[in-house]
């Protein structure tokens, strides 16, 4: 399949139905079509084509109705991708479709309370009867959950292995009886996260996704198109936290000073390798799942965030924030909204996705092969681990 192939593809469509008519109808013709991700099969949103004529797609129909990565950004970056590598036909034909589309909004059901940085020490279980698995547990910092109709977890199904064996991967009803839902606030004021309570939440067997057991090696494929997700998305030159910066760079004269001067161009230089290898990191992704190099894509967007936002603040002489409202926010408008927003909530950067210190520890021994941290646990059962 090439350009032609897709551009062909694009027309049918247009043709057939009416940009300017039912947006859902639209968006839903447009991944039955095959142009939802062009590179995933046929009958799973896409084509099994090249991953880069999903550019031709964007391109030719940029003016028709769009999906919403804001309150999607789960659901497309993390769910979808696990979903098509383990999941069965039925919950590929099951889920995909509504994800895309926006019907449906995922959340993600991983860290705990005491199982944050490392993911593999968690404790929610989940206990088999029959058909269906028993949930009980505790999770924390989930984006969204007060909207999502599902999410991906990842509870223990075996405490007398070692940690990373026994557990098991799920996607979990998050209308199920037992699933309570509490906001917690942030730093601005917003709660779009949230702790999650499950008790005894029953899940049919047919929402497991992989085996048994190999819950882990699920959540890794979860957790690697996550921090591509966050710090790989693409960026036009200048765009970005920079851009904001730059606009005000250039309104404010008045304000410039020749050490500012000196550090916007380093900031700028640091934006711009990180642009480029965002771009290259997407290249690579056409050849295959994306691999532990997204770690240091996701380290490099926290670190350069967190410095722009903080240059943004300091540079306009304005330290204030002058909206602490309580509210359940739907997604997070960096550029939509002030300066002191931006540097508060660029704060979570650097633990949301993967804490910058275990990002460090997999780009040293994944990525540059230096010798692992010494681990004790690694062959200890799960329930002899101390808590």
């Amino acid at each position: 399949m090439d350009v032609t192939d897709v551009e062909a593809r694009v027309a049918a469509l247009l043709e057939a139905h009416d940009p300017d008519g039912d947006r859902l109808e639209f968006l839903r013709a447009r991944f039955d079509a095959g142009l939802a991700w062009v590179w995933f099969p046929e009958g799973c949103g896409g084509l099994g084509a090249p991953r880069d004529l999903q550019q031709v797609v964007e391109r030719e129909l940029a003016h028709t109705p769009q999906i919403d990565p804001g309150t999607q950004v789960i659901g497309l970056g993390m769910a979808a991708p696990t979903i098509l590598a383990f999941g069965t036909e039925d919950q590929k034909r099951r889920f995909l479709r509504p994800l895309w589309t926006g019907e449906e909004i995922w959340c993600q059901l991983f860290s705990e309370p005491g199982a944050g940085s490392d993911l593999a020490t968690l404790a929610t279980r989940a206990v088999r009867d029959g058909d269906e698995w028993v949930v009980d547990g505790q999770k924390v910092w989930t984006s969204g959950a007060h909207h999502a109709r599902w999410a991906i977890l990842v509870a223990r199904t075996d405490p007398d292995v070692p940690k990373h064996r026994g557990l098991t991967y799920f996607v979990c009803d998050m209308h199920a009886p037992g699933v309570e839902v509490r906001p917690l606030r942030q730093i601005t004021g917003e709660a779009e996260f949230n702790e999650v309570f499950m008790t005894g939440v029953r899940l049919p067997d047919d929402l497991r996704l992989g085996a048994v057991g190999d819950g882990w090696r699920v959540a890794q494929t979860t957790l690697m198109n996550e921090r591509v997700a966050i710090g790989g998305a693409p960026v036009r030159r200048g765009g970005g936290m920079a851009a904001a910066v730059l606009d005000a760079w250039r309104e404010h004269p008045e304000l410039r000073t020749h050490d500012l001067h000196q550090r916007l161009l380093s900031l700028w230089v640091e934006a711009e390798v990180t642009r480029l290898s965002g771009a290259r990191l997407r290249e690579q992704l056409a050849a295959g799942q994306p691999g532990p190099e997204g770690s240091g894509m996701k380290l490099s967007f926290a670190e350069l965030n967190q410095a722009l936002s903080g240059f943004d603040v300091e540079f306009r002489r304005d330290l204030g924030y002058d909206d602490w409202t309580f509210r359940r926010s739907e997604d997070v408008d960096f550029y939509g909204r002030g300066p002191g927003y931006r540097y508060l909530r660029a704060k979570g950067n650097s633990i949301e996705g993967g804490t910058s210190e275990i990002l460090r520890n997999i780009i040293a021994e994944r990525v540059l092969g230096l010798p692992s941290e010494p681990r004790v646990d690694k062959d200890v059962p799960w329930k002899e681990l101390p808590r």
